[in-house]
């Protein structure tokens, strides 16, 4: 689908993951930068999202916000990309791209937070337990090469990002299931270029006046 699309973003970010997204998908895309303290909390962009967080994209005047939901958008959008998924692949890539963006980013954050639930209230959390979490996610990318099965989709840009930053920031452990899955991810040439954008973004963002 042809169409106009706008990528509001900062490349500190979880931005990073929807640019990946973006540069998979092949779209030309404009991109919006926007600053934490200032143009990401006031107008226009709490017209596009009120919660003033990024990334977000509007595609043909539509707005998609959350990353796991701009990965679906894109594939689904942009089929040519081959990042949907495949009949047989469907249960897979969205049990586990839910996941990624409901029990496991849950486990961590409330972990990064000095928040450990007790066993009851493991009960009511949908993580149950970070430990728990994690030994699940290791199992899902074991399994096959991909998350959703022998074939790179959307639903890799998502989990594979989660474990990426886990791995860097030290918000999941080192093992060995997740260093193998995310170095079939990160030569992707889309991957590649996303980073090598970004990176100059943050590097010129840095620099001495």
């Amino acid at each position: 689908m042809a169409g106009t699309l706008t990528f509001y973003t900062n490349p500190m970010s979880r931005g990073q993951i929807a640019r990946w997204a973006i540069e998979e998908s092949g779209a030309p895309y404009e991109t919006v930068l926007l600053d934490y303290a200032s143009t990401m909390k006031q107008e226009p962009y709490l017209s596009i999202n009120p919660m003033g967080k990024v990334p977000a994209i509007v595609h043909d005047g539509h707005v998609v916000t959350e990353c796991a939901a701009i990965c679906a958008y894109l594939a689904d959008v942009f089929p040519d990309a081959g990042l949907a998924p495949l009949p047989g692949e469907r249960a897979d890539y969205y049990r586990w791209l839910f996941f990624g963006a409901g029990p496991l980013e849950q486990a961590i954050t409330n972990r990064s937070m000095g928040f450990a639930p007790t066993d009851q209230q493991g009960r009511m959390a949908g993580y149950g337990n970070y430990d728990l979490a994690v030994d699940v996610l290791e199992k899902a990318v074991s399994t096959h090469p991909y998350i959703a099965g022998e074939r790179f989709t959307a639903a890799d840009v998502y989990i594979g990002s989660q474990v990426g930053w886990g791995l860097a920031f030290g918000t999941l452990p080192k093992r060995v299931a997740f260093e193998d899955y995310l170095g079939r991810l990160t030569s992707r040439e889309a991957y590649i270029r996303a980073k090598a954008i970004d990176a100059a973004l943050i590097a010129e963002a840095q620099a001495p006046a």
